[in-house]
């Protein structure tokens, strides 16, 4: 089976092609642009592995139509920032551009090689107003629901794929929502197998830390460094909580999906995160950070930032049930193999913030 990757030589396309070719039995390319600062050292590690790696934008259809036939397209290219579009690094039309029009691009190019779609997807598709919500209250350092908290699509678990996706979800977000819609709508359409998979919070060791995207990575390079971090709103105490998933967790089920036969459209789309055992709030973060490296001060900042929620942790109970999926690497051993890696690339924040 050929795969083609968008995004190949980002942190989770190039992640789960490492693992693709690992587990055997599957013939794997990729494209990039390349626009980011450090897809060159992914590109070289791929290329050593065998992956043919190709430069392509997935604004572009005809760089697309240069691609090969493969038997399914996995969509791993986006921005990815929740602030991206509004930031003043990236205009909203350089948003949608890459997040819905490559999605077209990439199911047109779907549509003639009769091949299926999977897409990475995002927790970022939920309503803000819907989680700004939910009742919480802070224990132990995090936020966590209030007891008896009910609202539809949210159980003791998290946040199930029922939950409201009404807007505002972000300009991000609703890129996302919108390419979930169309890839859906192809494969009705075109009799193409297409998967949704809302991921949680993507992170691990080589991942490119920013404060708007790979907060735990981020967040232990900047710690181990000493330079300067915030609680960001919700009065300035690092109570927000998100889930934690390595990405290499996501192949069992990708793996899976290949080789699926059709299901029923609400069972193509699904959570996957490290669910509540991963749930993790900043100041949780920073307390892990002190005792591995020693203590570093953060300050409180009470001024809101867009779009910020204080509490995501998805339940991913459906793709437990679907696929028997479940995460595998514990968030201590992510947090770890971060760290490690940190040591390692003392500039690593200087890189990440180049694009």
């Amino acid at each position: 089976m050929r795969i083609l990757i968008s995004g190949v030589c980002g942190f989770a396309g190039s992640t789960i092609a490492r693992q693709l070719v690992e587990r055997g039995g599957h013939e794997v390319i990729g494209f990039d642009n390349f626009s980011r600062a450090g897809s060159e050292i992914n590109r070289e590690q791929l290329a050593g592995l065998g992956v043919k790696v190709f430069y392509a934008d997935l604004r572009a259809a005809a760089d697309l139509d240069s691609m090969p036939a493969c038997d399914w397209v996995l969509d791993a290219a986006a921005k990815p920032s929740v602030l991206a579009g509004v930031d003043g690094q990236t205009s909203s039309r350089q948003l949608v551009e890459y997040n819905l029009e490559g999605t077209i691009n990439l199911l047109e190019y779907c549509k003639r090689h009769k091949a299926g779609f999977i897409l990475l997807s995002t927790s970022r598709v939920y309503s803000i107003a819907a989680l700004a919500r939910i009742p919480l209250k802070a224990q132990d350092g995090a936020f966590r629901p209030a007891p008896g908290a009910q609202m539809t699509g949210l159980g003791p678990d998290g946040v199930t794929e029922e939950f409201s996706t009404t807007a505002p979800v972000s300009l991000y977000g609703a890129t996302k929502l919108a390419s979930e819609a169309l890839a859906l709508e192809y494969g009705e359409a075109f009799g193409l197998p297409v998967f949704i998979n809302r991921c949680g919070v993507l992170a691990g060791a080589g991942q490119f830390g920013r404060a708007d995207q790979g907060i735990f990575t981020y967040w232990i390079n900047s710690h181990l460094r000493r330079r300067p971090l915030r609680y960001i709103g919700f009065g300035g105490h690092g109570h927000q909580v998100r889930d934690c998933l390595h990405p290499k967790d996501l192949l069992p089920l990708i793996d899976a999906q290949l080789r699926a036969p059709s299901l029923p459209v609400e069972d193509r789309v699904v959570n996957l995160s490290g669910g509540m055992a991963s749930a993790t709030s900043l100041i949780q973060m920073t307390e892990w950070c002190d005792a591995r490296f020693g203590a570093h001060p953060v300050a409180p900042d009470v001024t809101p930032r867009p779009f910020d929620v204080p509490w995501i942790v998805l339940d991913h109970a459906r793709a437990s049930r679907i696929w028997n999926w479940m995460p595998q690497t514990s968030t201590k051993t992510i947090f770890e193999e971060i760290a490690e890696h940190a040591q390692r690339n003392p500039n690593w924040l200087d890189l990440s913030a180049r694009f």
